[in-house]
């Protein structure tokens, strides 16, 4: 059994007209299955295919047709549940959930309430503030996605596409161990992130594919500290659920907004109703979309068409010595073997394309010169064209090319701003350019005093300033480069003022 002990977080207070009150959150994650086919078919999971065109027999429940396990979705399972430093559960069962879903065709849905996959695991959450602390992981289980219901393509009727309707989702279960908005997005983000490293869900939340129900209750600051002791729920108040967030941005505006109601209710005298609420950030409110059923209203009951799932110690010890290395040993690596700043690290890291960019980048050049233009000359300009790293028109070869020639003096860090735009919007080969457009640095010291003589001949009272005031040194320094079209060595040229003022 992991050791889950952990920090108790810092929480959000909020101040009511009567008392103050604290935030309790947990969450219900649902990732969907990096995966071909479906949970229980083969139908494809492309996302944007036609509407109905990715249907199998068992996926729109014609009759006589029996669901049959998706071996790589299992392994997917497997696979994140490690990734969160998770139990897993050699023997697990699927159970049918029954109530009416109008855009999944069997009446029920197959996933796994008793017996999941994956049991109890945690995940480090790193926060604003620099601290970080553990949150709690309840369970993983799979179970099939239902369709998607359209309801604007005509006034009258509504439309339903199937080709989500089968496909496999983990859903992600936290303990109530986050206590505030902000802290509810740093634990997406960084769910976010292990899985893609591990290559288990593309956490694409723009299409759907990583979404949350947020589940929030208000309580008496010390009630917590008392739900922790006991484990007794009725320390802390009712919660309420926020259905389907696809955005970290709204979940932390629709915690905010959710406490604010119940915070209002109970100061009134009144009583917060266990519910299923949806978010309309339009309106800045939540509001009513169901009772919240138990489990049994659900009426569970094991799967009859699906035997028990049974797995081999060997085959989860051949996943787990073959996951990818994790964002945080990879962070830690970056700090250690390029002396990166945690932040600089953090940066680095949050994504795996990006980690991988400057790793190419940084190979047998100076880690903090590769990460500070990585960071901040690469990742600026693809913010401005509103471009991903995997569509960066200059290639680890070609930035680490232009790191090559500042570090042989060939080019100032000026020149390479120059030659950095080229290469980013001409393509091309760094070293090839600068010597076809006479690009080089000027290092020769005659030339540069040359120069700077001729300034100084022409600006003695200038000179006699500088004398008596050292810091107006810098024009003759501005002049020089200006004189040299920005090609003389900056260090060259202020060594060469100091010297030439002090005489």
């Amino acid at each position: 059994m992991l050791d889950l002990t952990y920090e108790l977080p810092k929480p959000k207070v909020i101040a009511g007209a009567k008392h103050d009150w604290e935030l309790v959150i947990g969450m219900e994650v649902h990732a969907q299955v990096s995966s071909n086919a479906k949970l229980f078919s083969g139908a494809s999971t492309k996302f944007g295919a036609e509407p109905n065109s990715n249907v199998a027999f068992v996926d729109a429940a014609m009759p006589g047709m029996l669901p049959v396990i998706n071996e790589y979705c299992v392994e997917q399972a497997v696979r994140t549940g490690l990734g969160l430093k998770a139990d897993i559960n050699l023997w697990s069962a699927f159970d049918r959930k029954n109530y009416f879903y109008p855009d999944l065709p069997q009446g029920y849905q197959i996933s796994q309430l008793y017996h999941p996959i994956v049991g109890e695991g945690e995940v480090l959450v790193e926060l604003g503030d620099g601290t970080a602390r553990t949150v709690r992981v309840e369970r993983i289980h799979m179970e099939q996605d239902a369709g998607k219901s359209i309801h604007d393509m005509d006034p009258n009727m509504s439309f339903v596409d199937l080709n989500r309707t089968g496909v496999c989702l983990m859903e992600i279960v936290s303990r109530p161990d986050i206590r505030g908005p902000e802290e509810a997005a740093a634990y997406i983000a960084k769910l976010r992130q292990i899985m893609q490293y591990l290559g288990t869900c593309d956490g694409n939340m723009q299409n759907g594919n990583l979404r949350a129900d947020v589940n929030v209750s208000i309580c008496r600051p010390g009630q917590y500290e008392k739900y922790q002791e006991t484990q007794d729920f009725s320390h802390l108040g009712t919660r309420c659920e926020i259905k389907n967030m696809n955005s970290m941005r709204f979940i932390q505006q629709a915690i905010e907004v959710e406490a604010r109601r119940q915070i209002a209710i109970v100061e009134a005298g009144g009583t917060v109703d266990q519910e299923t609420r949806l978010y309309d950030p339009d309106k800045g409110e939540t509001r009513s979309m169901r009772s919240k059923e138990e489990a049994h209203d659900y009426r569970y009951f094991p799967d009859p068409d699906l035997l028990p799932l049974e797995i081999e110690q060997a085959w989860v010890d051949d996943i787990a010595a073959n996951l990818p290395e994790l964002p945080d040993q990879k962070k830690a690596r970056f700090i250690g073997d390029f002396g990166l700043s945690d932040y600089d690290a953090s940066v680095l890291t949050a994504e795996v394309e990006a980690a991988a960019y400057f790793e190419d980048t940084a190979k047998g050049r100076s880690g903090k010169l590769a990460a500070n233009w990585v960071i901040n000359e690469l990742f600026g300009r693809l913010k401005k064209d509103d471009k991903t790293i995997t569509e960066s028109p200059v290639s680890p070869a070609q930035l680490g090319g232009i790191i090559d020639l500042i570090a042989s003096d060939a080019i100032s860090g000026k020149i390479a701003k120059d030659l950095f735009e080229i290469v980013y919007t001409e393509g091309g080969d760094p070293a090839q350019i600068v010597e076809e457009r006479g690009m080089k640095q000027v290092t020769d010291t005659g030339a540069i005093e040359a120069a700077l003589d001729e300034i100084i001949a022409a600006n003695p009272a200038q000179v006699e300033k500088a004398k008596v005031n050292p810091k107006l040194a810098g024009w003759f320094v501005g002049q020089v480069m200006k004189a040299t079209g920005g090609k003389a060595n900056p260090k060259a040229v202020n060594e060469l003022v100091a010297k030439k003022l002090g005489e």
